[in-house]
């Protein structure tokens, strides 16, 4: 009964975090209220305080940290079969143009959407997200180094690659075109390219 019970309690738990993922990724950290949440994750509105006493705050923290580390998880799964680092970067940016458009040009990126709304009103959650883009950077000049890219090289063109991306997301937005993330795209895997060639 009690493996039972702990099953549920995992479940909804992880259904409010789903749910505030999505809607922080569409709304906004500041546009999204609590009864939303429960609402969007089909739990009572007391569980959220249940499993976040600390709040909107402490549940926003979760959701920058594990859609941070999903996110990770998802660049490493696009680019670990290649070998050709630049061409996995352009493919990385083609799928991501995919999604953009997929979602209808809804943010794809539930970090820089928070990121964005919160980097001067609450240190915590801007923490948060610096410490998940670090976690990118660092994973994929994890990746670029080992493809022959030395280090401090391979971190300054992890960086570039986001930064690109994250940018390319915004004007992707509101153009509506995805034709900004697959100029990035190219862009990006020049800059692979062209490290490639220097080391």
């Amino acid at each position: 009964m009690s493996d039972r019970k702990d099953t549920g309690t995992r479940d909804t738990r992880q259904r409010i975090v789903t749910a505030s993922t999505e809607l922080f990724r569409r709304r906004g950290y500041t546009g999204t209220g609590m009864k939303q949440i429960a609402e969007a994750a089909g739990a009572p509105f007391g569980s959220i305080y249940h499993f976040f006493p600390g709040g909107k705050e402490q549940l926003g923290e979760e959701v920058i940290r594990t859609s941070g580390a999903a996110y990770l998880g998802l660049i490493a799964a696009l680019m670990e079969p290649y070998e050709d680092r630049a061409a996995a970067t352009r493919d990385a940016f083609s799928a991501a143009a995919d999604t953009l458009s997929e979602l209808d040009f809804a943010d794809p990126c539930p970090i820089a959407t928070v990121a964005m709304e919160v980097a001067s009103t609450h240190d915590k959650l801007r923490q948060a997200t610096s410490e998940v883009f670090d976690s990118w950077i660092d994973g994929l000049a994890a990746y670029y180094a080992a493809g022959g890219i030395p280090e401090p090289a391979a971190r300054e063109t992890a960086g570039s690659v986001i930064a690109l991306l994250e940018g390319a997301f915004m004007l992707g937005r509101a153009a509506r075109s995805t034709a900004p993330v697959l100029a990035a795209g190219r862009a990006a895997a020049a800059i692979v390219r062209a490290a490639l060639t220097g080391a």
